[in-house]
Formats: C-alpha cells, sequence, structure tokens
C-alpha cells in the first residue's frame, strides 16, 4: 500500500488531484452559477419533463412537489456536499482512495463508468431525435432500434461525441457553460408559443386569463392520470423524485469534484441556478410542451421523440436545441466516465480508456430503452453509490466526535478497509429490500439507505479499530499537510490567482448586452406577443412565424457574440497571469 503521508515528498510530481485544492485556484460564487445552470438546463429535462406527465403528475404536484423536492436538494448540496468538500478540498475519488483503499475506490469507479457511461448514450439518443426527424425516420417506441438509418444516425453522433470527449473537451466545454441561459430561455418560449394552439384545440380561442389557463393546465396537461390507468405518482413522488434525481451528486457526493474549488461552503447553494431553472421551470416547460404536442398532433405522448416535440413548439431553432443539450451533456458525462475509467487503468491514458468506453456507449445509444427510462435509471444508479456517501460522510463528519480516526485505515496499514466494502454491499441490499417490499416510496429510499450506511459503517469500523491511537502517524499527516500548505504558497506566487478577472473593456460591455437583448430578451418578448397578441388562429399563424424567425436569428446571434465574449474574457484572464509572472 503507498504511504498515505510520505516523508519529504517531491509534490512537483504528485497528481494534482490528489492533493487538496489550494487558495488559488478557488472561484467566487458566480463560476458555481455557471456550472449548475450548463449541467442541470439540458437534454434530460425535455425527457423528464415529458416524463411527468405521463406519470400521472397534478398540477399542485408539479407547481408544489417539484419546488419542494429541489429546494431540499439545494439545501443537500449546501449543507452536506459543499461542507465536506471545502473542508478536505479534494473530489470524491480521491478523498474516497485515502479513506476506503483501493480495492473500494477502484469497485466505486466501475460503477461511475457504467452510470456516467448510460447517461451519455441516452444523450447521444436524444440529439438523434432532432436529425432523425428531418429523415423521417419513424419514431423509435421499442426499446431496441427498428431503423437502420436511426442506427447510423446515432452512431455518426456517437463517433463525433467521443472524439471531442478525447480531444477538444475544453472548447466543448465552454460552449456548454454558454448555453444554458440559452436553453432556458427557449425552455420558456417553446412552452409560451404552445399555450394559444392549445387552447384552442380545447376551447376554441386562442386567448385565457390565468384562471381558465390554469384550468386547462389541470385538465389536459398535468391531469393527474397516466395513459394507462396506474397509479398516479403523486405530490410526494414529485417531490421526492426531484430531490433523488440528484443525490448522487449531493448526498453521494460526486460533485465534492465542483465544490472543492468554492471559497465557502455556502457556495453550495449555486446549485439552484440549476434545480430551479432546469429542473423546476425546466421539467414544467417541456411537460407543457409535451402534453400540447401531444393533443396537436393526436399522438400519444410516450411515441413523441424530444426532436419531435422541440420542433413543434419551436421550429428550426427546437431542432438546434435537442442537438445542442443532447451533444454537450453526453460529452460532459462520457469524460467523465473516462475518468473515472482511468483511475481504474491508471497506466493507460485518459484518451485510450474514453475511446474504450466511448465504444460501449456507442452500442447503446442505438438502444431507445436507455433514454426512455431516464428517470428509473437515475434513480437506481443513485441507490446503488449511496452507501458510499453514507460512508464518507461516517469517517468525515461523525468520527472525531465519537473518538475515532479519520484514515483510520492507512494509519493500521491495513490492506482494504472491510468495513467499507461490507457497508456498501449490506446498504444495496437494504435499498433493495426496501424497494421489493415497499416499505418506503421509490424516490425516497436514498434516504434510509444513507442513513443505515452511516450507522453501519461507525459501528463496524470502531470494531476494526477506527478508535485505536496513532499518534505517530497523525504527526506524519500533520507534517505532510504542512508540506503540502508550503508547496502551494509556492504555486501561488507564480501562478497567481485563478478567478482574477480584469475589468472589461467597452467591446466587452457591448458584446455582453448584445447577446443579453439579442439573444435572450428578444426571443422571450416575441413570444410574448405570440401569446398575448393573438386574437384567433390566423393571428397566431402569422405571430409564430415571426417569432420562429426572430428565435433563429437571435440562436444565432447569442452564441456567436457569447463565444466571442467568453474568448476575449479567458484571453485577457491568461495575459493578466503572464503580466504578473513578469513582474514577479
Amino acid at each position: 500500500m503507498p504511504d498515505l503521508f510520505p516523508t519529504n515528498p517531491d509534490l512537483s510530481q504528485v497528481d494534482e488531484e490528489q492533493l487538496p485544492v489550494p487558495e488559488h485556484r478557488r472561484y467566487r460564487m458566480g463560476h458555481f452559477f455557471g456550472l449548475y445552470g450548463a449541467e442541470h438546463i439540458a437534454a434530460t429535462e425535455f425527457v423528464i419533463g415529458a416524463t411527468l406527465v405521463t406519470l400521472g403528475a397534478s398540477f399542485n404536484d408539479v407547481v408544489f412537489g417539484l419546488l419542494i423536492g429541489n429546494l431540499m436538494a439545494v439545501l443537500s448540496f449546501w449543507l452536506i456536499t459543499a461542507r465536506i468538500a471545502t473542508d478536505v478540498r479534494l473530489s470524491l475519488y480521491a478523498y474516497l482512495g485515502r479513506i476506503a483503499g483501493t480495492t473500494t475506490s477502484t469497485l466505486y469507479n466501475g460503477v461511475n463508468v457504467i452510470f456516467f457511461g448510460m447517461i451519455a448514450a441516452a444523450m447521444i439518443t436524444v440529439a438523434a431525435t432532432g436529425v432523425t426527424l428531418q429523415l423521417d425516420v419513424p419514431a423509435q417506441t421499442a426499446p431496441y432500434p427498428t431503423s437502420l438509418l436511426f442506427v447510423a444516425v446515432v452512431a455518426v453522433l456517437s463517433v463525433v461525441v467521443v472524439a471531442v470527449a478525447i480531444f477538444g473537451f475544453e472548447i466543448l466545454s465552454d460552449f456548454a457553460s454558454i448555453s444554458a441561459p440559452w436553453l432556458a430561455t427557449m425552455f420558456i418560449c417553446g412552452a409560451v408559443v404552445l399555450i394559444p394552439p392549445l387552447l384552442e384545440a380545447v376551447n376554441g380561442q386562442t386567448t385565457a386569463s390565468i384562471g381558465e389557463f390554469v384550468a386547462l393546465a389541470k385538465s389536459d396537461i398535468f391531469t393527474g392520470e397516466t395513459p394507462d390507468g396506474s397509479m398516479s405518482i403523486g405530490f410526494w413522488g414529485v417531490a421526492g423524485f426531484a430531490w433523488a434525481a440528484n443525490s448522487i451528486a449531493h448526498f453521494g457526493l460526486i460533485d465534492m469534484a465542483l465544490l472543492r474549488y468554492a471559497r465557502k461552503s455556502w457556495y453550495g447553494i449555486a446549485s439552484s441556478s440549476g434545480l430551479i431553472v432546469g429542473h423546476y421551470i425546466g421539467w414544467i416547460c417541456a411537460g407543457i410542451m409535451g402534453a400540447a404536442v401531444a393533443t396537436l398532433t393526436q399522438t400519444p405522448l410516450t411515441e413523441i421523440s424530444p426532436g419531435k416535440m422541440t420542433f413543434e413548439a419551436l421550429n428550426w431553432t427546437g431542432l438546434i436545441i435537442v442537438v445542442v443539450a443532447g451533444w454537450t451533456t453526453a460529452n460532459s458525462n462520457l469524460y467523465r466516465a473516462g475518468l473515472a475509467a482511468q483511475s481504474i487503468f491508471p497506466d493507460h491514458s485518459r484518451a485510450k480508456v474514453t475511446a474504450i468506453v466511448g465504444a460501449g456507449v456507442v452500442c447503446a445509444a442505438v438502444f431507445p430503452f436507455f433514454y426512455r427510462s431516464i428517470l428509473p435509471l437515475l434513480t437506481y444508479a443513485g441507490l446503488a453509490v449511496m452507501p458510499i456517501g453514507g460512508i464518507v460522510f461516517a469517517e468525515h463528519v461523525l468520527f472525531k466526535r465519537f473518538g475515532m480516526t479519520r484514515y483510520w485505515m492507512h494509519l493500521k496499514n491495513l490492506p482494504r478497509n472491510i468495513p467499507a466494502l461490507i457497508t456498501w454491499a449490506a446498504g444495496i441490499a437494504f435499498a433493495a429490500l426496501l424497494n421489493i417490499f415497499d416499505f418506503v416510496l421509490l424516490y425516497y429510499i436514498f434516504l434510509p439507505t444513507w442513513a443505515f450506511s452511516v450507522v453501519l459503517y461507525t459501528i463496524l469500523a470502531r470494531a476494526y479499530g477506527a478508535a485505536d491511537e496513532f499518534p505517530d502517524a497523525q504527526r506524519e499527516q500533520a507534517g505532510f499537510e504542512a508540506q503540502i500548505s508550503a508547496f502551494h504558497k509556492e504555486q501561488a506566487q507564480t501562478e497567481g490567482p485563478v478567478d482574477s478577472t480584469p475589468e472589461p473593456a467597452t467591446l466587452d460591455h457591448i458584446i455582453r448586452w448584445v447577446w443579453i437583448l439579442g439573444g435572450l430578451i428578444a426571443p422571450l418578448a416575441f413570444a410574448a406577443i405570440t401569446l398575448f397578441a393573438s386574437p384567433d388562429i390566423a393571428t397566431y399563424d402569422a405571430q409564430v412565424d415571426v417569432f420562429y424567425t426572430v428565435a433563429l436569428c437571435s440562436t444565432l446571434l447569442y452564441f456567436t457574440t457569447a463565444y466571442w465574449g467568453l474568448r476575449r474574457q479567458k484571453a485577457q484572464r491568461e495575459a493578466s497571469h503572464r503580466r504578473g509572472s513578469k513582474n514577479e
């Protein structure tokens, strides 16, 4: 077993992922609003929003249940994930290796390869629906592909996604980060412009008061009834799903990788930019779009692809949305899967293992089953890794309070953490029993599973010697941490703060206002005109055609100017760092 706290190490040769994030590489709050917005306003929202309709969510379920569930998720990010991340400044992968050893972390990384690979495959399929719609490929309603042309389109998109994840992820990451405000805008616009024809189809008129629209939403969108007459998901089901949808990231601690860069633990509330805008407003708008398209086209919602939904709502801009959202989400998750795979095979390059994982993703992406089952897949995947979150929480938060020692496995020089392995297996079995016997609603199983894992690991670790004293080893630990602190101070003198941005020039302000007004405000304004200034269907048809043109032009303007502004900002920051280094 490698020495966890070596004496006089050459820290310049240590992988940065194994060291805490230094102070000069930590970011302000705004950085995390952007990250979470880009992460959670994405292609999954089209699928999940429509799925809530088919699961029989009522109007009150989505308005109040989603709000409560997403607020609970924000609090979880703040009070659990960000607290631990800003304390140790390590990713979960690195911290788990210190706590539970190589065997547990290797198994965990394997699960993450599968989990993130599934999401990447599902999002490639979503992106493909925008292309296949224009090629007259029939909707893929079976779990398996029924069209060779569909398979060909998915394969081409998959190859591009894999190539970008290997070679061009930084550019794609920049592109994804600026997509969030535009995606949120278009989600709202898509729902808004479909309201007049939906009103006309149901009530014979294109306008309605707020009260009349709410009545329509209750009777024809979020009806509280499922297509097959089965039991609806209900209020607590909706709230639980909204909370559990991100359980792998907050209670499961995956997002320690992001929040370790936060200057303060309360920056965890920045997750609201994705959860409230994407998982609340986005899901509701996607549900409205799906139900409206199903009514207007007389097609069962379960047979409507995301590409069909967005094209009916936003015309060509809708196809851009579904391709961009699916593509960027697939790339980020394939990148994560590649990192997890490289942790298992450290002797191979990230590019090589990402290519191998990508081959599996290509095969999975041709099966529509994955994107149509994204809701239960997210839930079950979260349950599979939830005990790991409980193990890390117990060792980080509870051990000191109960007179136990963090990193006890390494301090005792044990080959593997048996209590962690037992707890993980027992936690999964515990979750399975709760599900099989319906003791707890599926979407809440992560809570008792996490609590069970916290308690069991604490008891087992004490029995295996976590309460022993290790004075010599702890002195070595303190010495090693002092060396890291000195090393980071030296780095700070040459690198400068990563989040220092020079005062923007006049051109930067102009660019910013162009993409805000022309790229975001303009389509919202024309969508509102389409909604409120369409007294009859003929007027609506004329108004919506204007909106389609504005939306497409605004999209081109937005991405051109927003990306230009981003590149200028990065170039100015790099130039500022170079000048600072020369002055040193």
